[in-house]
């Protein structure tokens, strides 16, 4: 459970990590033009692509209420991160390959939340709205607290003829 916690944590600096780790990349093992090609496509589409992925992904009720992401997304994120990683570092001759593998990955890893956001939520919506419910109030104890008195004001009307 905790390597699952660890991944809900994970995704959100993912976002800004792997595309900071592209530049990086860039500039210790690539150089030159390519510079170009990393700023205009693939940082925004890696750093959109996660951001899509996590809203995505937490936007699941059983992720909201474990606070803990699946088995399936453990293996998707890992493998899409280690191939953007392996990207980054422009190892020549298997880069197309790499990049390729990375994008259908990707494209993979959509569908996989797709469905799996699908799967929890369609039918009644039972599971949804349960999900909403409590995690919108805070924990308490087992105790139930006493209702509050309320407060009742009387307004009368004065007849000013009267």
């Amino acid at each position: 459970m905790w390597l699952r916690r660890a991944f809900f944590r994970w995704l959100l600096p993912a976002a800004f990590l792997l595309p900071l780790w592209l530049l990086v990349g860039w500039g210790v093992f690539q150089g030159g033009w390519a510079i170009l090609w990393v700023l205009f496509i693939a940082i925004p589409s890696v750093f959109l692509g996660q951001l899509l992925l996590t809203l995505l992904t937490r936007s699941r009720p059983s992720v909201r209420a474990d606070r803990a992401v699946s088995w399936w997304d453990v293996a998707g994120f890992t493998l899409w991160h280690g191939l953007t990683i392996a990207v980054g570092c422009f190892i020549p001759g298997v880069f197309p390959w790499l990049l390729t593998a990375a994008v259908i990955v990707g494209l993979a890893l959509v569908w996989l939340q797709g469905w799996q956001l699908w799967s929890e939520a369609k039918g009644s919506g039972a599971r949804f709205r349960e999900t909403i419910a409590w995690s919108s109030f805070p924990a308490s104890d087992d105790a139930s607290p006493e209702p509050r008195p309320r407060e009742v004001i009387i307004v009368q009307e004065k007849d000013p003829l009267g």
